[in-house]
This record gives C-alpha cells, sequence and structure tokens, in this order.
C-alpha cells in the first residue's frame, strides 16, 4: 500500500504553523493517493526518548550477540526504521527552534540514523540505504530573510535537514517554508496562504 508517514516535531500544537503547512501537504497528498494511507507520529504528543550508551552499544553490536537487554533497548529504533522504510513518502513538519531543529526531532533522527539499517560504511565512504522516496518538509520560521536574505546563514535547520536525508539516500528533498511568523495578523495570513499554494506545487511535483 501506498503509505505517508508524517512526522510533526513542533513542541506547539493549537497555532503550529510548521503542522498547518503540513496539513496542505498531506491533504494534496491524499487527494493524489485516494487509496494511500497516512501514518502520523507526533513528537510532541508521544516524545521518543533519547538514546543511551546501551542503544549505541546495540547499533555497533552484531545480531547474533544482542543480549537481551540491548534488544529491547533498540527496539524504538527498529519500530522508527520499520515505519520509515516501509513509507512510500516521507513528510517532516518542523520549525526553527534557536537556528536549528527542535530537540524532539533530533531524537527521532538519532534513532533512524543507524549503520547498516539506513546507511552503510565500507571504510572510505558511506552509502545511504533509505532510497526510492520523497521526502516532504515543511518548514516554519519566526523572522523573515531566511530563504534568501541577510537571515540566510543562520538557517541551519535547512542545511542539517538537506544533508541528512541525502546523507540516507534521499534524492527527492522538497522543502517549503513560511516565514515571518511572529509578524502582525495580516502578514503571517499572506504568508502561511503563499507557503500552501507552493506546498500544492511541491505535492504535485
Amino acid at each position: 500500500m501506498t503509505t505517508l508517514l508524517r512526522i510533526d516535531s513542533s513542541s506547539r500544537v493549537a497555532g503550529s504553523h510548521s503542522r498547518d503547512l503540513g496539513n496542505t501537504m498531506e491533504s494534496e497528498w491524499t487527494a493524489r493517493h485516494p487509496h494511500g494511507a497516512v501514518v502520523r507520529r507526533d513528537l510532541a504528543a508521544s516524545p521518543v526518548r533519547h538514546i543511551t550508551d546501551l542503544t549505541i552499544a546495540g547499533f555497533y553490536t552484531p545480531v547474533e550477540q544482542h543480549s537481551p537487554e540491548i534488544r529491547r533497548e533498540i527496539a524504538l529504533s527498529d519500530a522508527l526504521i520499520a515505519e520509515l522504510t516501509a513509507a512510500s513518502a516521507l513528510l517532516i513538519t518542523v520549525p526553527m527552534y534557536n537556528f536549528s531543529i527542535p530537540s524532539a526531532l533530533k531524537a527521532w533522527i538519532d534513532h533512524i540514523v543507524r549503520i547498516n539499517r539506513t546507511f552503510s560504511y565500507d571504510g572510505k565512504a558511506f552509502t545511504g540505504l533509505v532510497t526510492g522516496k520523497p521526502v516532504y518538509i515543511a518548514c516554519a520560521y519566526g523572522a523573515d530573510g531566511y530563504s534568501d536574505g541577510p537571515l540566510a546563514a543562520y538557517d541551519l535547520m535547512r542545511s542539517y535537514l538537506s544533508l541528512l536525508f541525502a546523507f540516507l539516500g534521499f534524492t527527492e528533498i522538497h522543502f517549503v517554508s513560511v516565514e515571518a511568523t511572529t509578524a502582525d495578523t495580516d502578514t503571517v495570513a499572506r504568508n502561511l496562504a503563499l507557503a500552501k499554494q507552493r506546498a500544492k506545487t511541491t505535492i504535485a511535483a
């Protein structure tokens, strides 16, 4: 079955502009895939715990040497990776927090970036193992000027997510952004409307 995996990372639920933009992208995707399914993971409502020393040990220990404790510890990583690899497309909704991504999203990332599961390394080069699916990223910025303005150098969120998903093997990485979400009501409404139009075009592509 065609499946969209949606990951929401804003700490805000009501009033979240990244979630709002993501709703438009999800609606457009479901309109184009009427028989598809949407799997949602809300990292604010159900936070993913941070990895531990035992998690890392499990990632780098051969499967045949996994103890019961390690198997229990990496079960969450196994489940999250299974969701990711089973999906036909990925939708991430993310606000900029302090020039980068929310810690809730980083916790999810730390579980799904895993050697020999989502990437490999032969001693010379890395190879992404998550291929053949697009990722759509709905971003929200409080100020204006991040896309191509004076604040572009401060946008570590977009550069990080671009690098990360390319590292994992994604070749279709689509960003749609709304900026100046802390401006006056009319400006926010106008910017969000324009972003939603871009979102529809992006999904259509």
